[in-house]
């Protein structure tokens, strides 16, 4: 593995474009393009206010940046620099921006969720859809970019209206069984529109594209609910996970459930593999001592090194109590994601927060827990192959392959908190994010096959 020098960052406003040969990263007001493998300057750009979101077009071209405390977004071209677009939505206000799937349009969420405003950057036209609902997730589009759904709420109801993306015609409208929906999610092949509701109540619809409902699930009533939903890449697997510590698994042709995995405090099956994260003195030969050390040498004497030890199950975990009497409890299913190639679900329950659950999707069973010193802050999976990148708020990234697992610190001088990371298409190399910096990690030829 190889490590970029650190770059300035606020906001955690780092991301890879779609083709993978930039990166955009924000510094207060400053909008900063650079090349992917060698961080070279590319294009620096000036916004009008301190920049709270970015995104890139589909076709890596264009760049919207968003200021929602003064209800403005800008857009910046990079193959013509001189070119910039500017939307203000005046005293409507800004809460949410983003993208259609062509890169030619830009969605803008009002204050109070008043209306979208559909704005065209080729014709400059401007189209409205009313009445969207306030929600976690409340635009879905399908991964071919042709559909698009919104969540909506009118004369107290729950509705979703069916758009397509190519001339912005509603194409289906119908109301939804829920009470207060929190979220819609398209399957990867656009066939099934995900519906759930609030945390309050456990239950999920599934919608085909002509707006009937082709399955209703419901695992158990008057206790709180979902928590997180996750389809598998293939479309054949919905993941549910809630509040009661599982995570249930649909299929795709009878929509019924095909397995339930518990996050228990104590895994007991020796067919589980545990590896536990341990500190490591640094082991540093006296004979190698320079002064003033070098960087990656200061970096290796005082930074903790740790690596993994196979435990011996049973295995008790740390497990927290949560909180009874406060909002937004820390417990259940907050993250799940599905490997590239459908075989592996990677889970965090909030209950035990220094632990990763990988679960074997051909055996539908538990196959690693990764037990580390910190809590998780994040993990994704490489694009290209099932290997999962974790990050713990320290300075180290590992990684976990069905070959192994391994620990590595990244050589930094002062103090490198790694909350956020996200991998290049290719999935041969990462972005590092911490509150202050980013920096890239490239894998090395023979680690990436």
């Amino acid at each position: 593995m190889n490590f970029s020098e650190p770059c300035r960052l606020s906001g955690l406003l780092g991301r890879i474009s779609p083709d993978g040969r930039c990166l955009a990263s924000c510094v207060q007001y400053r909008l900063i393009v650079r090349d992917v493998t060698t961080l070279q300057l590319l294009q620096l750009y000036t916004c009008l206010d301190q920049i709270q979101y970015i995104e890139w077009s589909s076709d890596s071209l264009f760049i919207l940046c968003a200021m929602y405390k003064r209800g403005i977004v800008q857009v910046w071209s990079l193959e013509q620099p001189d070119w910039h677009c500017k939307i203000d939505e005046g005293s409507a206000g800004l809460v949410a921006s983003c993208w259609s799937p062509d890169g030619r349009h830009i969605l803008n969420t009002t204050e109070f969720h008043l209306r979208i405003t559909v704005w065209s950057l080729c014709t400059k036209s401007v189209s409205y859809i009313k009445y969207p609902k306030a929600c976690q997730q409340g635009i879905a589009f399908t991964k071919d970019g042709r559909y698009m759904a919104v969540a909506e709420r009118r004369d107290c109801k729950d509705f979703v209206s069916l758009f397509v993306c190519s001339d912005w015609q509603l194409l289906r409208h119908f109301d939804t069984e829920t009470q207060d929906l929190f979220g819609i999610e398209w399957a990867p092949n656009g066939c099934v529109l995900a519906v759930w509701d609030t945390c309050l109540e456990y239950k999920i619809l599934l919608y085909s594209l002509d707006g009937r409902l082709l399955s209703t699930y419901r695992a158990y009533e008057w206790s709180l609910g979902i928590k997180s939903i996750a389809w598998s890449p293939s479309s054949q697997f919905l993941a549910i996970g809630s509040y009661d510590e599982k995570v249930r698994i649909l299929n795709h042709v009878t929509w019924k459930k095909i397995a339930e995995f518990e996050h228990p405090a104590m895994v007991a099956d020796t067919k589980t593999v545990v590896y536990k994260e341990v500190e490591k003195p640094p082991s540093v030969e006296t004979e190698r001592l320079s002064f003033p050390p070098t960087r990656a040498l200061a970096s290796s004497l005082f930074s903790t090194q740790s690596k993994y030890d196979i435990s011996q199950v049973p295995v008790s975990f740390q497990y927290i109590k949560p909180v009874a009497d406060r909002a937004n409890p820390k417990m259940g299913i907050g993250m799940l994601a599905f490997s590239s190639d459908n075989c592996f679900l990677a889970t965090k329950n909030d209950n035990i927060p220094n632990a990763v659950w990988i679960w074997d999707i051909q055996k539908l069973k538990l196959s690693v827990v990764l037990e580390q010193l910190c809590a998780i802050q994040s993990f994704q999976w490489d694009p290209r192959q099932p290997r999962l990148a974790v990050c713990t708020g320290n300075s180290k990234v590992y990684l976990w392959s069905p070959a192994g697992c391994v620990s590595v610190q990244v050589p930094m001088e002062g103090e490198f908190q790694i909350v956020s990371l996200c991998w290049h298409p290719s999935g041969d190399s990462m972005a590092l994010l911490s509150k202050e910096n980013f920096c890239m990690c490239y894998l090395e030829r023979e680690e990436v096959k």
